[in-house]
């Protein structure tokens, strides 16, 4: 897997103070989509054992209190991504307790493989649902455009 960027401190891709992850690769090319450099597969930098292990720190930090991580990209559920979140995800379920996963995904949550299920099956939050420019709303929180769904899993 590779990602395009990594924020250890982010205030807006979820609810208080956050880690956020946008990975490379996505089939959805929805139209309006402002992170177009994300859909290929190849693009951004590999995904390796340090920036995972950055991840963690971060979320372990006790300085900057972060509630936890979210999960945008491209796709985190494109199927070449999903073992690499599914590791990651697993990861920090086991060493970072207290913190929430929130991960965006243009599939919708009845059109997920099981593959794709096991990683919400573990995470708090699932927006899902492609980007529509024509239903785009400023005023939303956490998602672009109306028909897409926020899915609080725990």
């Amino acid at each position: 897997m590779n990602y395009h960027k990594y924020y250890s401190v982010d205030v807006v891709n979820g609810p208080g103070t956050r880690c956020t992850l946008f990975v490379s690769g996505c089939e959805h090319k929805c139209h309006g989509c402002y992170n177009k450099s994300t859909w290929k597969l190849d693009s951004g930098k590999p995904f390796t054992k340090q920036i995972e292990n950055t991840i963690i720190k971060d979320l372990q930090d006790t300085k900057i209190k972060r509630q936890g991580l979210s999960i945008s990209g491209g796709d985190p559920l494109h199927p070449f991504n999903v073992p690499t979140i599914l590791k990651l995800i697993k990861r920090i379920k086991t060493v970072c307790i207290n913190k929430d996963i929130w991960i965006w995904t243009g599939y919708k949550i009845n059109e997920l493989t099981i593959e794709q299920l096991e990683i919400v099956s573990l995470i708090n939050t699932l927006i899902d649902g492609k980007f529509k420019k024509d239903l785009y709303d400023p005023k939303l929180l956490f998602r672009g455009s109306s028909n897409q769904i926020i899915h609080k899993l725990r």
